[in-house]
């Protein structure tokens, strides 16, 4: 049964044949150039240039080996180019012979050059510079402990070669749009042909021609003109700076969009648990994982919740603090002229203002005065008698809190619902936390991100069989999460099988 398969994965000796081969697996391929060509001398032979954009350069040298090869081709006849090519007579090390149109895809998504020639049933790999490396740029908003170091460039096509470069399939797509009617920027929607589902990839597309602007100039002007939430403090696009996690998405069935100019890639569609996420999260033993996973889910709980539930309990419910406690409360706060409520805006809208500066800040300068700043002002406040210490130490877990969670967006989303929080208790107590957390609840449960709710899987886990609650709160060992997300296609969604269960 294997035989066939093989004959028809053959590179043959008509150009028009393998051109036509090529054309159907690069489909929705734009970064990667098919550049026709005639090389010989007064009769030309018909010759295709295969290779990445980003990966080969533009300009073919002469002491280059693509500069060398067709250098040597470009005199002789197309009889002496054939015989050349078969013999190996071209006399560069860094040229060799491909058999088949899967070793010639695999070639030219290792970054390579690839060459068909007309009447020749091989293909020549021309080695080349290769995938831009670390020296790109790296990821400095989503740190990880454990991982790659790159990070996403202003360049749209030096960012889906880095995608490309981690999944060397060619069923990987890269379809190119141009956005502004005056800028004409470049917008790579990028994903996994047979992962992705067809009609989450239709509804992007519509998106993105539902409008017309004159410019794009961040990817952060498409995220506001297509989603469909847009008074939702939440993203409903997912962001990163990080190739590696591009990758993870689109092999779970996911759509990455990279504009031009724009380091930050979007991810689609996306949920409340993908924010909470770390590429190193699968890089680590499940124990640990699940333990930081923990953490986050804690402290994003807190970066909303903190404030608001000291103002409810200490104002309105002072009878379930130990007593203790409740003396050291009141002798600390001796002397402050302001009720509670004002303390806690003062000291949280100071701590907005210092994170602000602090990222406006050129340099070290930034974090210098974010930190220092912090402890300064928070002082000097306590000293004066304007802010008691416990509302210091509260404010400063929050913002401890809210710099745990991974996603920057999705924390920005938290400190602002913080203060409507605060105010629904400075007047109602803990009545007010119950109702306002309600709200924030109910908010959450009607968004969707292109049909997919918002809270999957702690709701509609049925959708997916239960399969995605593996890797929510507590990821399970890697061994277990067999199955890809909701978000792939129904019947593609087994992602991880056992060379014995394929036998029995």
């Amino acid at each position: 049964m294997k035989q066939p398969q093989q004959e028809q994965d053959k590179i043959e000796s008509s150009l028009s044949k393998n051109k036509q081969r090529i054309e159907e697996l690069l489909l929705d391929c734009d970064d990667i150039i098919r550049q026709p060509m005639k090389l010989g001398g007064e009769t030309k032979v018909e010759c295709l240039l295969v290779f990445i954009e980003v990966a080969v350069s533009n300009m073919i040298l002469q002491d280059s080996v693509i500069g060398q090869t067709f250098m040597q081709m470009m005199n002789e006849s197309p009889q002496k180019i054939i015989e050349q090519a078969k013999e190996n007579g071209l006399g560069i090390a860094d040229i060799k012979e491909l058999k088949t149109m899967k070793e010639a895809t695999a070639a030219l998504l290792a970054g390579n050059a690839i060459l068909f020639i007309d009447g020749y049933d091989k293909a020549l790999k021309i080695s080349s510079k290769g995938y831009p490396g670390l020296g790109v740029q790296q990821a400095e908003s989503e740190k990880v402990i454990r991982g790659s170091n790159e990070g996403f460039s202003d360049a749209v096509k030096v960012n889906a070669a880095l995608i490309r470069k981690r999944v060397r399939d060619t069923k990987v797509k890269v379809k190119e749009k141009r956005m502004g009617e005056r800028s004409d920027t470049v917008v790579y929607l990028v994903y996994i042909d047979d992962l992705v589902d067809p009609g989450i990839l239709s509804q992007i597309e519509s998106g993105l021609e539902s409008f017309k602007i004159d410019g794009i100039l961040d990817s952060g002007v498409i995220e506001q003109l297509t989603e469909n939430s847009w008074r939702s403090p939440f993203p409903q696009y997912q962001t990163t700076e990080r190739p590696d996690r591009a990758a993870m998405a689109i092999l779970d069935g996911r759509i990455a969009l990279l504009s031009d100019n724009s380091p930050v890639c979007l991810l689609l569609p996306t949920t409340y648990n993908c924010f909470l996420q770390t590429t190193d999260d699968y890089f680590n033993r499940w124990e640990i994982a699940s333990f930081t996973r923990l953490l986050r889910y804690f402290a994003s709980f807190l970066a909303l919740a903190m404030p608001g539930l000291y103002l409810a309990v200490t104002t309105f419910h002072a009878q379930i603090i130990p007593t203790n406690l409740l003396l050291s409360f009141q002798a600390a706060r001796e002397g402050v002229p302001f009720p509670a409520v004002i303390e806690v805006l003062i000291m949280e809208l100071a701590f907005e203002l210092l994170r602000e500066a602090g990222v406006r800040l050129p340099g070290p300068m930034g974090s210098t005065i974010g930190i220092v700043g912090g402890l300064i002002v928070g002082q000097a406040a306590v000293e004066a008698n304007l802010v008691s210490p416990i509302v210091v130490i509260i404010v400063a877990l929050t913002a401890l809190c809210s710099f745990a969670i991974p996603n920057e967006e999705f924390a920005t989303a938290s400190r602002l619902i913080k203060f409507f929080l605060i105010f629904f208790c400075a007047f109602m107590g803990l009545y007010g936390f119950v109702l306002g957390m309600f709200f924030v609840f109910f908010h959450l449960a009607q968004l969707e991100s292109f049909g997919i709710p918002y809270l999957m899987p702690f709701s509609a886990a049925d959708m997916n069989g239960y399969e995605d609650e593996k890797d929510t709160i507590i990821r399970r060992p890697l061994f277990g999460l067999k199955r890809r997300p909701y978000f792939a296609k129904k019947d593609q969604r087994t992602r991880l099988r056992f060379k014995k269960e394929d036998k029995e």
